[in-house]
């Protein structure tokens, strides 16, 4: 097994990407990571140290994970291997694992195991970890573009650190940017707004831009003179960040619903054009727009549950790019809608109530007889059938015998639920009269 597999030099290949060749190789070349890359940072004086415990390098792509990895691996005195989760076995990875198990009885030497994209190991994969990093033969480094709250096994987790990279700046990639130009092949005049362009065009990813700068540069004469218009017709490509089964993804229906829940049309319509161009289901969209209609909006305006279901018969009979308009139809007339939580607060107390009395009966006089035998033991006694009374109303108890009565559903003072509120009143009035005369 090779020690360097993932970490193979290349660096005399003349054909190695831009990216590569401007990798960083100190770690004060490593741009936007000063919290852990400062002198005090925890990252920072473990390296400096070469005293590691393990950890989970969490970050988005081109943030500089990969080349934190290598920088330990240039500069510590232990075993270092690496793996990628994408293309190792966990049978490579625990024969490695074993050798560094005798290495550590025997020479008293720890082994650092490097894991790329360890979120794409499963299970079973990462719990092979767990005894060797438990009796100190081996330290993790693991890195991931993922959440490793949804990734990485609780039992793995709890023995690592999280350390969390941010994306880069438009300032650090426009640095490194500036940096890269005098590495390109032939030399070209970039604009200031061209720069920028780039920058903002690589969502945070360092790697993106360097490829971009190269592609440009690939397409480009000696001498010519880059603008922004000249990048985007070098790149004519839409660059969304997004992950439709990653945090991402969750990040951004949240942002959607409070969007939504807030009454702001505008960014309600921005974050539902994030996900329909980044190519999120839309029947996923409309589920959780359904529910919104309910959630946030419910009694207060009737209509959304309406609307809501109507859009979702459009997303089935129209499909994508069509229905995009509806949705967005959707999501403006739910933004726009008076706003009320008293079903969903309803639903919660009711469902506590519930939860706590389930061992109560239904009362007899609410049971159907259908049975000689069922009525013969009282069901659907006294039962007072309310069309016969005046109002079409009788008051009875439909809560169980043992149960107080209870109030949930308390309607605000917007939109229809003032008129939700005007009956209820009107019912409770009656039932205050207590009307016994039948018709």
């Amino acid at each position: 097994m090779h020690q360097n597999s993932i970490f193979t030099s290349t660096q005399h290949s003349p054909h190695l990407p831009l990216a590569e060749r401007l990798r960083p190789e100190r770690v004060a070349d490593i741009v936007g990571q000063d919290k852990l890359l400062a002198e005090n940072g925890s990252l920072r004086q473990m390296i400096d140290k070469d005293d590691y415990s393990s950890f989970i390098l969490w970050g988005p792509p081109g943030c500089g994970k990969t080349t934190i990895a290598r920088l330990i691996k240039a500069g510590t005195k232990l075993h270092f291997y690496s793996f990628s989760g994408v293309m190792s076995k966990i049978k490579d990875v625990k024969e490695l694992m074993v050798k560094a198990q005798k290495r550590h009885l025997y020479e008293n030497r720890q082994t650092i195991i490097f894991v790329d994209e360890i979120h794409r190991f499963n299970k079973s994969q990462q719990d092979a970890f767990l005894p060797y990093i438990e009796a100190g033969s081996v330290i993790l480094i693991g890195a991931t573009t993922e959440n490793p709250s949804f990734e990485i096994i609780p039992a793995l987790l709890s023995r690592c650190h999280t350390l969390v990279l941010n994306p880069l700046s438009k300032a650090n990639i426009l640095l490194i940017l500036e940096k890269a130009l005098h590495h390109l092949p032939k030399p070209l005049e970039f604009s200031e707004s061209a720069l920028f362009l780039l920058a903002e065009k690589a969502a945070g990813d360092a790697r993106v831009a360097l490829n971009d700068l190269e592609i440009i540069c690939r397409n480009s004469e000696t001498g010519d003179i880059v603008g922004p218009g000249e990048v985007s017709q070098a790149l004519q490509k839409k660059n969304l960040f997004y992950d439709k089964g990653g945090e991402e993804h969750y990040n951004i229906i949240s942002a959607l619903q409070k969007s939504i829940r807030g009454s702001d049309v505008q960014a309600a319509v921005y974050w539902l054009a994030r996900m329909v161009e980044a190519g999120e289901d839309p029947l996923y969209i409309t589920r959780r727009l359904v529910r919104i209609a309910s959630e946030d909006i419910g009694l207060a305006d009737p209509q959304a549950l309406s609307q809501a279901v109507a859009v979702k018969e459009a997303v089935h009979f129209l499909g994508m790019p069509e229905a995009n308009t509806a949705l967005c139809q959707l999501v403006v007339y739910l933004a726009s809608a008076p706003k009320s939580n008293a079903l969903e607060t309803a639903y919660l107390q009711a469902k506590e109530d519930a939860e706590r009395t389930s061992h109560m009966k239904v009362p007899l006089h609410l049971r159907n007889a259908p049975t000689g035998l069922m009525k013969d033991l009282g069901y659907g006694k006294d039962y007072k059938y309310s069309h016969n009374f005046e109002n079409h109303y009788s008051y009875q108890k439909c809560f169980p015998q043992e149960m107080e009565e209870s109030v949930y559903y308390k309607p605000s003072s917007f939109g229809f639920e003032k008129e939700m509120d005007k009956r209820l009143k009107w019912w409770e009035s009656l039932k205050k009269k207590q009307p016994k005369t039948s018709k």
